[in-house]
């Protein structure tokens, strides 16, 4: 399954953590104490970051946020999963913040999550945030705003005199200049490439090169490569039963390497594909899926990538 985009979530927060939370909460007097481990035992994370916090009013507490690409339909009753164990582990009030990233058509977003099962009741709510409807001047007012990488999804960041405002603070600070590829990415669904190329002055393809291109193609790899070696280390004991187990084992690690590769690089356009492109993108899975050789698996990726639009990547197939 696709893997929701790191976008470097705690490094953006930890740039001005005390704006964060004042901004998520609209608690005016929060203070940021220090950014936590949110991983828990029995939940796979992905878009969190959890912050303790402090108020003359509500005393110390939690700030659970949860950053999606896109809204998913389960997101409800994973915050109230979330907000459960981050209180169970820290013995603390939690305030969940879901963040939207990008609009997904014109579904309504819940803020809470309720159920009822044998006449007994659960409720959580949350803080919903959806990035489309955030003014953009709300990056522009602080000194440094983990925002500003974020400009062109805010709503009225589309633009090429804003993107440009927001390129000079990135470039101007060197707190903030790493961040440079992350707008790009983020500016990459909402102008042409053309474009981005003109503002930036730098060729789109260098998102090849970024961490976040080598972040996916290595997790995407490291995955398929395990679940390859479980498939070929399973597949070469039974040969080893009739032909030795040493010969078996290594035949099918071998496989399960080459096969794992290939998996990796087909999650790692599956991802790339959902992140551009929506439920769209992911029709072209099945063509894509039928391709063995790994250098040309890896030239789709990079079109991926780079295109502008979905019949783009159809004609380099």
């Amino acid at each position: 399954m696709p893997k929701s985009a790191d976008i470097g979530t705690k490094r953006l927060i930890s740039l001005a953590p005390n704006n964060w939370v004042r901004w998520v909460t609209q608690i005016p007097d929060v203070v940021a104490s220090n950014i936590l481990d949110p991983q828990f035992q029995w939940i796979s994370r992905e878009g969190d970051v959890l912050v303790r916090a402090q108020s003359p009013r509500y005393g110390e507490f939690l700030v659970l946020n949860e950053l999606q690409l896109r809204y998913k339909p389960d997101m409800p009753r994973r915050m109230r999963a979330y907000a459960a164990l981050a209180e169970e582990k820290y013995n603390l009030p939690t305030y969940p913040v879901l963040i939207n990233l990008l609009k997904e058509g014109n579904i309504e977003i819940p803020t809470c999550y309720q159920s009822e099962f044998a006449g007994l009741q659960a409720r959580q709510d949350y803080q919903v945030i959806n990035l489309w409807e955030v003014d953009v001047e709300i990056a522009f007012q602080e000194p440094v705003s983990p925002l500003i990488p974020l400009v062109p999804i805010l709503k009225g960041g589309a633009e090429e005199s804003v993107v440009q405002r927001a390129l000079q603070i990135l470039r101007s600070d060197r707190q903030l200049s790493e961040l440079e590829i992350v707008m790009a990415f983020f500016a990459s669904f909402v102008l042409d490439s053309a474009l981005i190329r003109q503002i930036m002055r730098w060729d789109m393809a260098i998102l090849s090169e970024s961490p976040w291109y080598q972040q996916i193609l290595q997790e995407g790899e490291k995955r398929g490569i395990q679940e390859g070696l479980q498939q070929g280390i399973q597949e070469g004991l039974q040969q080893g039963m009739q032909r030795g187990i040493q010969e078996g084992l290594q035949q099918g690690m071998q496989r399960g390497i080459q096969e794992g590769l290939q998996q990796g690089i087909l999650l790692s356009i599956e991802t790339s594909l959902e992140l551009k492109f929506g439920a769209k993108g992911l029709e072209l899975l099945s063509e894509i899926s039928q391709i063995s050789d790994l250098e040309r698996l890896k030239a789709i990726y990079r079109e991926v990538i780079t295109a502008n639009t979905l019949d783009q990547v159809r004609r380099s197939l």
